[in-house]
Formats: C-alpha cells, sequence, structure tokens
C-alpha cells in the first residue's frame, strides 16, 4: 500500500430517482488534478413512468464532462445548445462565467419501455485566468475519440493528453481521462504515459495494486511518479484521470466552482435574482439550497 496515496469508496445518496455514487471531493481528497467532483449515475432502470429530469440550474468556473455507458441523455443550455448524447460519446460544457442548463431523457425514449442510464458526470475546475470566460459547448462523438490496443486491453481517450496521444475535446489545462477495458488479466504500467496527479476509477471488476485487492465502486489516488504497476484482473473496466494540480485552492458551493468564495456569492445572488444567463423556452428553475 506504500504506493497508493488513498483508496476512496463510493457513497451512496439519494437524488430522487438517481442513487447516485459521489466520489469526489471527499474529505481527505478535494481534487484530482483540476477535476473536483465526479458522481456515478446508475445504472437506473427508467420509464415507463420514471424518466430523468434534471431541471434548471446554473454553473460557473467549471466544464462539466458527460460521458454515458448505456443510455441516453438530451443536454440544452443557455448558450443555444441542444445535444444528445448516446453512450461513448462526450459532452463537455464549459460555464465559465454563468451558464444554465438541463438533462432529460429524450422523448424518443420516452415511450412507455424500459431504459437504462448508467454513466458519469464530472466536473473539471478552469484555471483561474479563464474563469470568466464566455461559456462554450463541445460535443465529441465516439468514433472520433482516440482508441488502441495493448495486449489484451482495449483503450479509449476521452480528454486531454495521454498515452502521445490528444483528445479532439478542447480543454483548459493539463489533463486526461482514459477509459480502459480487459477481458484478461492485463498489467497496467502508466509511469511516463500520464501526467500529473492520477485517480483510477473501477467501473466494473477488480484491479489488484501493491499488494492489495480493490473492487468495482472505488476510487484510488496516487501520484503518476510513485504509482506501482495495476493488475486488471479478467472482465475489468476502470477509468483513469487527473493532471496538474492548480497553484491555488479552489472553492465549492452547490453546482458553483471558483478560485474565491466572492465569485462564490455573487453566483449564489445572481441565480436568486434570476439574473443568470437562462433557457429561452424552459421555465423551470432548481431553488438554491
Amino acid at each position: 500500500m506504500s504506493n497508493i496515496g488513498l483508496i476512496i469508496e463510493e457513497r451512496s445518496r439519494d437524488i430522487g430517482d438517481f442513487l447516485v455514487g459521489r466520489l469526489i471531493p471527499f474529505r481527505k481528497k478535494r481534487m484530482i488534478g483540476p477535476f473536483i467532483f465526479i458522481d456515478h449515475m446508475g445504472p437506473t432502470v427508467l420509464g415507463p413512468k420514471k424518466y430523468m429530469d434534471v431541471d434548471q440550474h446554473p454553473h460557473i468556473g467549471l466544464s462539466t464532462l458527460t460521458y454515458m455507458l448505456e443510455g441516453e441523455i438530451m443536454h440544452e443550455d443557455s448558450i443555444g445548445t441542444r445535444q444528445l448524447i448516446q453512450p461513448g460519446a462526450v459532452n463537455w460544457m464549459t460555464a465559465g462565467s454563468g451558464v444554465s442548463h438541463t438533462e432529460r431523457t429524450p422523448e424518443h425514449l420516452r415511450n412507455g419501455k424500459q431504459s437504462t442510464a448508467h454513466g458519469y458526470q464530472i466536473w473539471v475546475a478552469l484555471p483561474k485566468a479563464l474563469e470568466d470566460m464566455a461559456p462554450a459547448f463541445h460535443h465529441v462523438p465516439a468514433e472520433q475519440l482516440p482508441r488502441w490496443k495493448e495486449g489484451s486491453a482495449s483503450f479509449t481517450l476521452i480528454a486531454g493528453t495521454g498515452y502521445g496521444k490528444v483528445s479532439p475535446l478542447p480543454v483548459y489545462s493539463q489533463l486526461f481521462m482514459v477509459e480502459i477495458k480487459s477481458k484478461e488479466v492485463f498489467s497496467l504500467n502508466v509511469q511516463g504515459k500520464l501526467q500529473g496527479e492520477i485517480g483510477v476509477c473501477i467501473v466494473e471488476g477488480t484491479i489488484q495494486a501493491c499488494g492489495e485487492i480493490i473492487g468495482k465502486g472505488n476510487i484510488l489516488v496516487s501520484k503518476v511518479e510513485d504509482t506501482c504497476t495495476l493488475t486488471l484482473l479478467p472482465n475489468t473496466h476502470v477509468l483513469l484521470f487527473g493532471g496538474e494540480l492548480f497553484p491555488e485552492e479552489r472553492h465549492i458551493f452547490w453546482n458553483f466552482v471558483a478560485s474565491s468564495r466572492e465569485k462564490i456569492e455573487s453566483a449564489k445572488q445572481r441565480w436568486q435574482q434570476k439574473t443568470f444567463p437562462m433557457i429561452a423556452h424552459d421555465g423551470t428553475y432548481v431553488p438554491l439550497p
């Protein structure tokens, strides 16, 4: 265990129709590189009367990354974006100075039949110099992401830079997010392949690291420079994520992330006063907690 800084277990919380496993922030580890928040969505069976309907809510100071393993979500935001996300694709919304958005089960799945929603929603803090940038949205289809194989393992570079490859997703700091699946035993050596802090999220299966056996629903946190080799046992699926730490602390309140408490307070007031950018045709509003 000497090379593993921390093992984080998912803590479940209920947000209505979804049971969510909170991965970070964690009381012993607030961020992993620029990644400040990770929620594991589902797997949840939807329909015929239960659907995903996350009403209009705000963000500042971050980019949201949505990655679905099963199911589909319709994203709409105050920039004017309307984008369906399907498994293997990436939705990347940068809030900057402020954006509002909704996430819902698309109409074509509200057909009385059952479907499964399973994926990850991830927040990446913006560098201090870009916290007030104009909001932006990018969608990258699954087939445009770099994919390769090493032995029995298949790799996908979801975001950032790693393994000598670059994802087409336009990120704003040094980071990486890599998906790895292996049906057989696979020895994973990340040294020299990734830069910065590293988190290993076990989606399915089991890994062996530094003499310990760790199962799904856990995150391991380490530093690239002292990470021991990880062994993926058969039928294991992991996400690697992380990058360079920012020099400044980040504050988080509800959906707001900022390097200063003043920015958080300003965003709270704007949302309460309803002066935030809003989706023109959507009258829903999630109150400030």
